[in-house]
């Protein structure tokens, strides 16, 4: 575990301990949670709504979905809500810190460090939801021609349910970021904006579990289904996610199937791709753009013949021609499925030279989409280390990054490649990588003043040096695909 996690987790557990410690002894459970309203102020009765409370969050956790970027959601929230609505901070404390346990965690499943963490996570923000509460009842019930109880009571509720809920998704995503070495911001707007709205609907709905508890305890008990339905909207989400991912990768298969050379390829440049984004920084919205669009890059190739496609000699210019078109064909191939959008300019552009000699549009720096800067890098790279029919011995790790180093700023993003060098893909290889400094262009006027004198002292052609021109000749990557 990393220290950094360590220290988070630490931090946690100690807060959410003493809060749940201040709160027991500044705080009294309010008598509304009694399973018995004529017995309210009777402990027994008190601590019966606890245990009751406890058990139907006991069961709201028992079926926990692992959303895509590692988070694990659970319908909890209901009844920790409305457990907070009834009686207090004090009383959500208590809930989520027992009613929280799940039996991956009675098995040995999760590290005792994750399962503090986990019921940390909870505790610390129920309770302070519950202040929330307070203090918007106090506030909403002492302004002039304020609402009436019950909506007083409804508002708090509400605020005090968005408080916890941020704060415990604030802390998951921490969490799995440390964990992962992911984006805090990328985990939250992957995985929340699968849930978050339905996650912000059970407040209302706990708050309708309090009243009905208040009319007959047994009452709460038939928004089992309700909570339950919510549950298997995020399994389905994540289940139909997961199918649209191996459909896509399916495909990918199927296309590196025609050659024997690049099997496995479309999954390696995804992954290499990927692994580069979350170096970048980039979003949750783009990581999940470069994972699929690295599965698809090359489905454009359906539309290249076996005798180009599998060709061991030099292409002529006619098949060269064909060949280069795989990227166009395979964006008008995907353009017309909607939840693919965003990988059509990957799959367009990712051939696109940074100093605008690539195809097939000519695009030149910051032109090439940023997304397709990514995917070319990998794509090259793993190009470079696999067997080709054009080259049978593939280039050592060590020889392609040194070509990436070698041509960024004429074929590569020189951020991208500095990015891959970080990854795990380039772990342990000598780095021949030198400080990216601008690379000096020669005036038109200071070219044009050189060549007379060229001209008086040889008859040769004046070209600028190679430095001038950014190193070797473009053509003469090897990064570049037959």
């Amino acid at each position: 575990m990393p220290k950094s996690l360590k220290v988070f987790v630490a931090g946690l557990v100690a807060a959410s301990a003493l809060a749940l410690a201040a709160t027991s002894f500044l705080i009294p459970i309010t008598p509304e949670i009694a399973i018995d309203a004529s017995r309210a102020s009777e402990p027994w009765s008190i601590l019966t709504g606890l245990v009751m409370w406890t058990l139907i969050t006991l069961a709201a956790q028992a079926l926990p979905v692992e959303m895509p970027r590692g988070t694990m959601v659970a319908v909890s929230i209901a009844p920790i809500v409305a457990s907070m609505a009834l009686g207090g901070p004090t009383a959500a404390g208590w809930v989520a810190l027992i009613g929280t346990t799940e039996v991956r965690e009675l098995r040995g499943h999760v590290p005792w460090y994750g399962t503090l963490a986990n019921h940390a996570g909870l505790v610390l923000p129920a309770i302070a939801g519950g202040v929330v509460m307070n203090v918007a009842i106090t506030a909403l019930a002492t302004t002039a021609l304020g609402p009436t109880p019950a909506a007083v009571g409804f508002l708090a509720t509400i605020a005090g349910a968005i408080t916890s809920f941020g704060l415990n998704v604030s802390i998951v995503a921490v969490i799995v970021s440390l964990r992962t070495d992911k984006d805090p911001r990328s985990v939250i707007a992957g995985d929340a904006r699968a849930f978050y709205r339905d996650l912000f609907a059970l407040a209302p709905l706990a708050w309708l579990m309090a009243q009905m508890y208040l009319v007959a305890w047994w009452a709460s008990l038939l928004f089992a289904l309700p909570l339950y339905t919510t549950r298997s909207a995020y399994h389905r989400y994540v289940a139909m996610r997961e199918m649209f991912t191996q459909t896509i990768g399916a495909l990918a298969e199927a296309v590196d199937a025609r050659d024997p050379f690049t099997s496995a390829h479309s999954r390696r440049v995804m992954e290499m791709s990927v692994d580069s984004g979350r170096v970048l920084k980039v979003s949750s919205a783009e990581l999940e753009a470069l994972e699929w669009g690295g599965l698809l890059h090359d489905v454009g190739k359906i539309g290249v013949r076996d005798a180009v496609l599998l060709k061991e000699g030099r292409l002529t210019r006619e098949e060269r021609i064909e060949m280069n078109a795989h990227p166009v064909k395979g964006a008008n191939i995907i353009a017309s499925v909607t939840l693919l959008a965003r990988t059509v300019p990957l799959i367009r552009h990712h051939h696109e030279w940074y100093n605008g000699s690539g195809y097939p549009d000519r695009l030149v720096g910051v032109e090439i989409p940023w997304l397709a800067r990514i995917l070319h890098v990998a794509d090259a790279f793993e190009a470079m280390t696999a067997q080709r029919p054009y080259r049978m011995v593939p280039l050592t790790p060590e020889q392609a990054l040194a070509e990436l180093r070698k041509f960024a700023g004429i074929q590569f993003d020189p951020r991208v490649v500095d990015a891959f060098a970080q990854t795990k893909w380039a772990e342990g290889i000598p780095d021949p990588g030198r400080p990216m400094e601008p690379r000096p262009v020669p005036l038109l006027s200071q070219a044009a003043g050189r060549m007379p004198r060229h001209a008086s002292t040889g008859g040769a052609t004046a070209v600028p040096p190679a430095d001038a021109l950014g190193g070797a000749e473009p053509g003469a990557a090897a990064a570049d695909t037959n």
